[in-house]
C-alpha cells in the first residue's frame, strides 16, 4: 500500500535535543540475555525456518459474480473448500467480511473519525448482504448456524472439523460498491465511462494458525490482511464494452476479446517493447451491447482482485523471469493520464521492477502483473495493483515498484500484516529502494543517506515498530510502518553485515517462508543463522524500544605526547541504541585511513579508546563519514587539530 501520510518530517533540532537530553547508555540493557522467549520447536525451527510438522490451512475459491453498472452492484456465489491440517478438530470456522467496514455502525466508522483522513469512510453502504450460507459436507447440504460480528462471521459446525478433513461453505451475496473504499476498492467516474476496482469483494477466511488459533481482528482500516493460500477460479460477467483485468489469467480470451485484441495479447507476450492491446481509437468506437463473462484463474494465492472499465486503454509486454521462464506485464489505464510522461510507461515499469525482484530475491510466481490506474492512491493484491490514475513520470514509478514489490511481501512470504506492518509495507519500502538504484540506471534515484533521513524516524509521535498498525498514530503510521523497518535493514546490509551476508540470509528467509506464515521471531531467527551474528542487540534497540544513537568523539591524545608512536581515539556512546562504529583519520602527512570497529565494542560500557598507528599529528577524526548510521547528534561526530597549535577542538 502506498504511503501518503503527513509525517511531520521537520524535527531534527527537536530530535537532537531529545538524544542531549536522555539517560546515559547501559550496556546491560543493550545486550541483555534471554532475548528469544522460547525454544525451536517441531512447528518452527530454532534456525527460523518452518520445522518439520509445520501445517497451516488452505481455502480454495470458486466465484461466480456480476457487476450492475446502473446500482454500482456486485452480486455474487462464493463456494469456498476448505481444508483443515492443524492437528487439532475445529469446532467452529471464521470468515473476515471486510466490506461490513463501510456500514455507518461498523467500528471502523467509529473508531476512525470522518473526513480527510485515508482510512475513513466517505460514505456508507450496508455492506455485505448475506442472502445464503450453506455448508457442503460430501453428499449433505445444511443451513450454516453463524453469526456476524462487525467485519467477521462465526460458522458453528455440528460437527468439529476433524484435522485432515475439508468442507465447503457457500455462500451468496451481494453489495455496494463504495466511491471511496478507504483507499482500497472504488469506482472513478472518467469522461469515458466508470473506473472500478473491486477489491475485499467476497466473505474470505481468516487464518488459523499455530501461533494465535484463530486470527479474527476486526477489520478497521489501518492494518491490511492475514490470509489463506489456495487456488482460484473466479467469473466477473460485466457490460460487454468493458475491459476486465483481473489476479491471474484469463482463461477465455477467444470467449471475450475480438480476433485483433487476441493477436496483440499473442504478439506482446513476446515482445519486450509495449505493445498496445486496445488504444484509445478502438476503446472509443466500442459499442458492443449485452455483457460478457470473463473467466479467472490464480493459483496459490491468497487473494484475488479485479477492475473493469469501458474507457481502458490496455498495453502489455513480457516479462523475462529467471531459468527462462516467462510473465506478461500489462496496464489498463484511462485516456486522461495516457502518453509518455504518464501511464504510457506504465507496463516498462512493471516489467523493469519485476525483472529486478525476481532476479534479486525470489521468481516472480503468477502469470500475469497488471496495473491499473484508477481512485486508489496505492494498493496490492496478487498479480494486480492499483495505483492512482493521476500519478506520473517518478511518482508513477514510484507507486508502481512500492505496490508491486508487495508481490514478495507479503504476497509470497505471507506475514501477518494485521500485527506488524513492519513486515509487510517495511520490507517492500527496503526492496523499493535497491530496484529504484537499479531501475534504468537510476532514473528515479535520489541519493540520501541514513544519517540525514534520520530525524524523521525519531519524531516525538514514534512507538515501537512492534505495535499492531491499528494502535499507532495515523501521523506516525506511515515512519513506523514503512520508513523506520526500512531503514533499520538497510543498516543492517550496509553496516552491521555488509551486503553480501545480509542478502544471502534475506533470500534464505524469503525461500525459507515462501507461501508460508512466518512470526517476527522466524525472521530474527533467520537473519541471525544465514548471517551467523547474535542480533539480538538491534531487534531490541529498533523493534521493541525506541532507542536512538548518539555516537561521539570525546578525545584524542599521543602515546608519551608523541604523534609518531601513535594516537589514542576515545569515544562514547552517549545514547541507548549501540551500533559499529566507523572512522574516517586524516594525518598531517597527508595518509588517511578509515577503520569500522563492531558492535561489541560497547558490551562492557559507554566509552572505547581505540590505539592507533599514526606518523604524525591527526588534523581530523569524524565518525560515520558517509552518513550510514541514523546518528542524531552531529556536533560531537567531528574532532579537529586547532590550527593555533596543540590546543583541540571538538565540532
Amino acid at each position: 500500500m502506498t504511503m501518503k501520510y503527513p509525517l511531520l518530517l521537520m524535527l531534527l533540532a527537536t530530535s537532537a535535543a531529545a538524544s542531549a537530553q536522555s539517560p546515559a547508555y547501559d550496556h546491560h540493557e543493550a545486550f541483555a540475555p534471554l532475548f528469544y522467549t522460547s525454544n525451536g520447536n517441531e512447528y518452527r525451527a530454532a534456525d527460523g525456518a518452518p520445522g518439520p510438522k509445520y501445517w497451516q490451512n488452505a481455502a480454495d475459491y470458486n466465484i461466480d459474480a456480476a457487476l450492475d453498472t446502473v446500482n454500482h452492484r456486485i452480486t455474487g456465489t462464493v463456494t469456498i473448500t476448505y481444508r483443515n491440517n492443524s492437528p487439532q478438530a475445529l469446532p467452529f470456522l471464521w470468515l473476515q467480511l471486510d466490506q461490513q467496514h463501510f456500514r455507518e455502525d461498523s467500528r471502523g466508522t467509529a473508531t476512525i473519525p470522518g473526513g480527510n483522513e485515508r482510512f475513513s469512510n466517505k460514505d456508507y453502504t450496508k455492506g455485505f448482504e448475506l442472502n445464503t450460507v450453506k455448508i457442503i459436507q460430501g453428499s449433505k447440504q445444511s443451513e450454516a448456524n453463524y453469526i456476524t460480528t462487525d467485519t467477521r462471521m462465526q460458522v458453528r459446525l455440528a460437527e468439529p472439523l476433524k484435522s485432515g478433513a475439508t468442507l465447503q461453505l457457500k455462500i451468496d451475496y451481494a453489495y455496494t460498491i463504495p466511491q471511496y473504499g478507504i483507499d482500497r476498492t472504488s469506482r472513478l467516474k472518467s469522461r469515458n465511462g466508470w473506473v472500478y476496482e473491486i477489491a475485499q469483494w467476497y466473505p474470505r477466511m481468516a487464518v488459523y494458525d499455530d501461533v494465535l488459533g484463530w486470527n479474527n481482528l476486526p477489520y478497521l482500516g489501518g492494518g491490511e490482511f492475514y490470509l489463506e493460500y489456495g487456488d482460484f477460479t473466479y467469473n466477473i460477467t460485466a457490460p460487454a464494452n468493458m475491459i476486465v483485468a483481473g489476479s491471474g489469467e484469463l482463461t477465455n480470451p477467444g470467449q471475450v476479446l475480438s480476433a485483433k485484441e487476441q493477436s496483440r495479447l499473442a504478439a506482446a507476450k513476446s515482445s519486450d517493447k509495449t505493445v498496445f492491446i486496445r488504444d484509445s481509437v478502438a476503446m472509443k468506437s466500442n459499442t458492443a451491447t449485452g455483457t460478457r463473462t470473463w473467466r479467472f484463474a490464480c493459483k496459490n494465492a491468497r487473494d484475488v482482485a479485479w477492475a473493469a472499465s469501458a474507457a481502458f486503454i490496455w498495453d502489455a509486454a513480457r516479462i523475462n523471469l529467471p531459468g527462462n521462464k516467462k510473465a506478461l506485464a500489462q496496464s489498463v489505464y484511462i485516456a486522461e493520464n495516457a502518453g509518455t510522461g504518464g501511464w504510457g510507461r506504465s507496463t516498462e515499469y512493471v516489467k523493469g521492477c519485476i525483472e529486478h525482484y525476481s532476479e534479486k530475491w525470489y521468481p516472480y510466481t503468477y502469470p500475469v502483473a497488471t496495473n491499473v490506474a484508477g481512485m486508489v492512491g496505492g494498493m496490492e493484491y496478487p498479480g494486480i495493483v492499483f495505483c492512482s490514475y493521476r500519478a506520473s513520470n517518478g511518482g508513477l514509478w514510484g507507486v508502481t515498484n512500492h505496490e508491486f514489490g508487495h508481490n514478495w511481501f507479503p504476497m509470497i512470504v505471507g506475514s501477518n500484516e494485521r500485527k506488524y506492518a513492519w513486515m509487510d509495507e517495511g520490507f517492500n519500502t527496503f526492496i523499493n529502494g535497491i530496484a529504484t538504484q537499479e531501475f534504468n540506471n537510476g532514473e528515479y534515484y535520489t541519493k540520501s543517506s541514513v544519517q540525514q533521513q534520520a530525524p524523521r524516524m525519531f519524531s516525538k509521535f514514534e512507538e515501537p515498530l512492534m505495535n499492531t498498525p491499528d494502535v499507532i498514530a495515523l501521523s506516525y503510521i506511515g515512519t513506523a510502518g514503512y520508513y523506520k523497518p526500512a531503514m533499520g535493514l538497510q543498516v543492517l546490509r550496509n553496516v552491521v553485515l555488509g551486503k553480501d551476508r545480509f542478502d544471502y540470509a534475506f533470500r534464505k528467509y524469503i525461500d525459507a517462508w515462501a507461501f508460508k506464515h512466518p512470526t517476527p521471531y522466524d525472521f530474527f531467527r533467520s537473519i541471525e543463522n544465514g548471517s551467523g551474528e547474535d542480533l539480538s542487540w538491534f531487534w531490541r534497540g529498533w523493534f521493541f524500544n525506541n532507542w536512538k544513537l548518539d555516537q561521539g568523539i570525546e578525545k584524542v591524545t599521543y602515546r608519551k605526547d608523541d604523534p609518531s608512536q601513535g594516537s589514542l581515539i576515545t569515544i562514547r556512546n552517549y545514547n541507548q541504541l549501540p551500533m559499529p562504529v566507523i572512522i574516517s583519520i586524516t594525518e598531517a602527512n597527508g595518509k588517511t585511513n578509515t577503520i569500522q570497529l563492531p558492535v561489541e565494542i560497547w558490551q562492557r560500557g559507554s566509552t572505547w579508546t581505540i590505539p592507533y598507528a599514526s606518523t604524525s599529528k591527526l588534523l581530523k577524526v569524524q565518525l560515520d563519514p558517509e552518513g550510514q548510521l541514523p546518528d542524531l547528534n552531529l556536533k560531537n561526530n567531528t574532532w579537529e587539530e586547532a590550527a593555533t597549535g596543540d590546543t583541540t577542538v571538538q565540532k
